[in-house]
């Protein structure tokens, strides 16, 4: 656990020592209008910055390591993991749409164990709703596959 943490601590102040580093060329003053563009992202940082020190701290204190995770976190974790992974890579080749279907059955029926009726019409109207609000309504294209070609999408 201490190395996971020491780890992450570091990994953290060094994204917010570049957000740093960033808002101070954008500007991180009071100008006439209101704040600069780099004065919430600098603050916001400088907090990250010193949480993540203190934890870097209270971990390098730690005497004794302990296991990050055991096989038996590990498991649930991995559960949602692999098919949440699967769904980003079927996102590029099918569509937003399909892979959400796709996504939702399989993990209604191998996860929840619901019966067919709930997982045929949850994870088909589900995606469809998404269709209308996104693509309809506020005309934000989301990815789409091969399906929504054919489909005239």
């Amino acid at each position: 656990m201490r190395t996971a943490d020491l780890t992450t601590a570091l990994i953290l102040i060094a994204g917010g020592a570049l957000v740093i580093w960033d808002s101070l060329r954008l500007g991180i003053g009071w100008g006439t209008d209101g704040p600069q563009s780099g004065f919430f992202p600098f603050w916001l940082a400088v907090l990250l910055v010193v949480a993540c020190a203190v934890i870097g701290v209270q971990a390098r204190r730690r005497a004794r390591a302990r296991p990050f995770v055991t096989r038996e976190q590990l498991m649930p974790v991995l559960t949602t993991l692999v098919p949440t992974a699967g769904f980003v890579v079927l996102t590029q080749f099918l569509g937003l749409y399909v892979a959400t279907t796709l996504f939702m059955a399989f993990y209604m029926r191998w996860i929840g164990r619901y019966s067919w009726v709930p997982v045929v019409l949850v994870s088909v109207l589900f995606p469809l709703v998404i269709f209308v609000t996104f693509e309809k309504w506020f005309l934000v294209p989301m990815p789409k596959g091969p399906l929504e070609a054919w489909l005239g999408y």
